[in-house]
């Protein structure tokens, strides 16, 4: 029959404390997103506050106040005083970083929709006919295609509103004339035609290029690169199909994307990279991250007796955040300095120098753990001369050479691209041709890697690449 009994074992476990997991997830966060997280402890914690922002109001009193000057006097000066830097704002400056641009993107632009609408206002209609134009706006997408048929449009306007096909269509040819050029197509045919229809009569090879965009087969033919074919079917000289494939090439297959464009995404870069007197110099972006510090009056005051439970909580949480700071910044610096160190040849000559690294290279280097540099280097961005690039950029696989020097899959791309875009247009590099010229270069690469590097560049294949010349 069992018992019960006491047993004394001694063991060590992992214990992931509050302080631990904030520090793990400030590792993980890229420098916009920490900023609203600093911008969210500043506000709910009163013990902590900003560096730059602090202002030692006392020295001010005493020697802006003279004997001749009243305190009301001092407080009505100060006002109109033009703003001075803290002795810490000033310290913290670095003259070395580039200056970073902290404008609000401009989304005031006007959309498709209302582009249409302000020309539909502009134009001599009948008030029956700007209510249908207004229905058929609403049909327009994003890339200026009509998505609806008309029968879709009479039921937008309503029963109460009885129109037919031909006054519908009546409209439409109405608002096929706006600008941007193209915009109402309902295919791809009809918008392409519609932009040549703004284009001069006498305009070389108009005709021809009327041809080809009534037919979406000839338009296969163009993406194809088959010349010869197209000539045939249209029968026409060979001046005539250039002419004619220049001016198709020269159409905008999605005009409501000239009025609407995407909003660029800005990346700002968590480190900074640059070249100083042969050496190369690593320095973490601190520039939009406010300093923080734990408040000292506060602090000083809970030495004292009384029960200031929730306050001793947020001195020890703001304790805990300054500290976390700090292991942050040491972390990504020391992982940034040593992918500097093994990558100096990528950013002196290029990708064709890229050095084959993995985690754990680095891992080992600044002794730390795997886990550790994957953090680091997620959603993390480097400003070197070579462009802002991203961490995760600089790790890549190690590809076996003849001489048994290991390269790095980034600078066997890069050689592949180099040797596409230096081929000859007419007789373009297959895999197999790729590879003997790498084996030339002491490169071992299988074909099927060659193609498998293609297709991640999206560069088609040697028959798709081949631009045949028109006989």
């Amino acid at each position: 029959m069992l018992k019960p009994s006491l047993q004394l074992r001694i063991g060590q476990t992992l214990t992931m404390t509050p302080q631990l997991q904030q520090a793990i997830r400030l590792l993980q966060l890229p420098v916009m997103d920490l900023q609203a997280t600093i911008q969210e402890a500043l506000e709910g914690n009163v013990m902590l506050e900003n560096v730059e922002e602090f202002v030692d109001v006392k020295s001010e009193e005493k020697t802006e106040t003279g004997p001749d000057k009243t305190r009301e006097e001092a407080v009505l000066d100060d006002a109109w005083r033009e703003p001075k830097l803290t002795a810490s704002a000033e310290g913290s400056y670095n003259s070395g970083l580039p200056p970073i641009s902290q404008d609000i993107e401009d989304t005031s632009g006007q959309t498709l929709h209302e582009y249409l609408l302000w020309q539909v206002e502009i134009e001599d209609c009948t008030p029956r006919e700007h209510v249908i134009a207004g229905a058929i706006i609403d049909a327009i997408n994003e890339e200026g295609y009509l998505i609806d048929d008309f029968e879709t449009i009479r039921q937008t306007l309503g029963e109460d509103f009885a129109c037919n096909d031909e006054e519908i269509g009546t409209v439409l040819h109405l608002v096929q004339r706006f600008d941007p050029a193209g915009v109402a197509s309902r295919n791809l045919c009809e918008c392409l035609t519609l932009q040549l229809h703004q284009l001069d009569e006498d305009t070389p090879g108009l005709l021809a290029a009327y041809g080809i965009t009534e037919d979406e087969e000839l338009l296969t033919l163009i993406a194809d690169n088959e010349l010869s074919a197209l000539r045939r079917r249209l029968n026409v000289s060979d001046t005539e199909v250039a002419e004619a494939v220049a001016l198709v090439r020269s159409l905008h297959p999605k005009p409501g994307n000239a009025i609407t464009p995407r909003s660029a995404d800005y990346v700002v870069p968590d480190v900074y990279v640059r070249k100083v007197d042969d050496r190369w110099v690593v320095e973490v972006n601190s520039a939009l991250l406010p300093k923080l510090r734990v408040n000292s009056n506060y602090a000083g005051a809970l030495r004292g007796e009384g029960d200031h439970s929730i306050l001793r909580t947020q001195l020890q949480e703001a304790r805990w955040l300054v500290r976390s700071l700090e292991i942050r910044n040491e972390t990504l610096l020391k992982v940034a300095r040593s992918i500097v160190e093994r990558q100096h040849e990528f950013l002196e000559k290029g990708e064709e120098s890229m050095t084959p690294m993995v985690l754990r290279d680095v891992a080992e280097a600044i002794e730390m753990h795997e886990s550790t540099v994957s953090r680091v280097t997620t959603n993390k961005y480097m400003h070197t001369p070579r462009g802002v690039i991203e961490l995760r950029y600089f790790f890549s696989s190690h590809v076996g050479s003849v001489d048994g020097e290991e390269r790095s899959s980034i600078a066997i791309r890069a050689m592949i691209k180099k040797m596409i875009s230096n081929e000859d247009a007419a007789k373009p590099l297959s895999d197999n041709k790729i590879a003997k010229k790498l084996l030339e270069a002491d490169v071992t690469v299988a074909r099927r890697t060659i193609a498998k590097y293609r297709e991640a560049m999206n560069i088609p294949a040697s028959s798709l690449r081949k631009r045949r010349t028109v006989k």
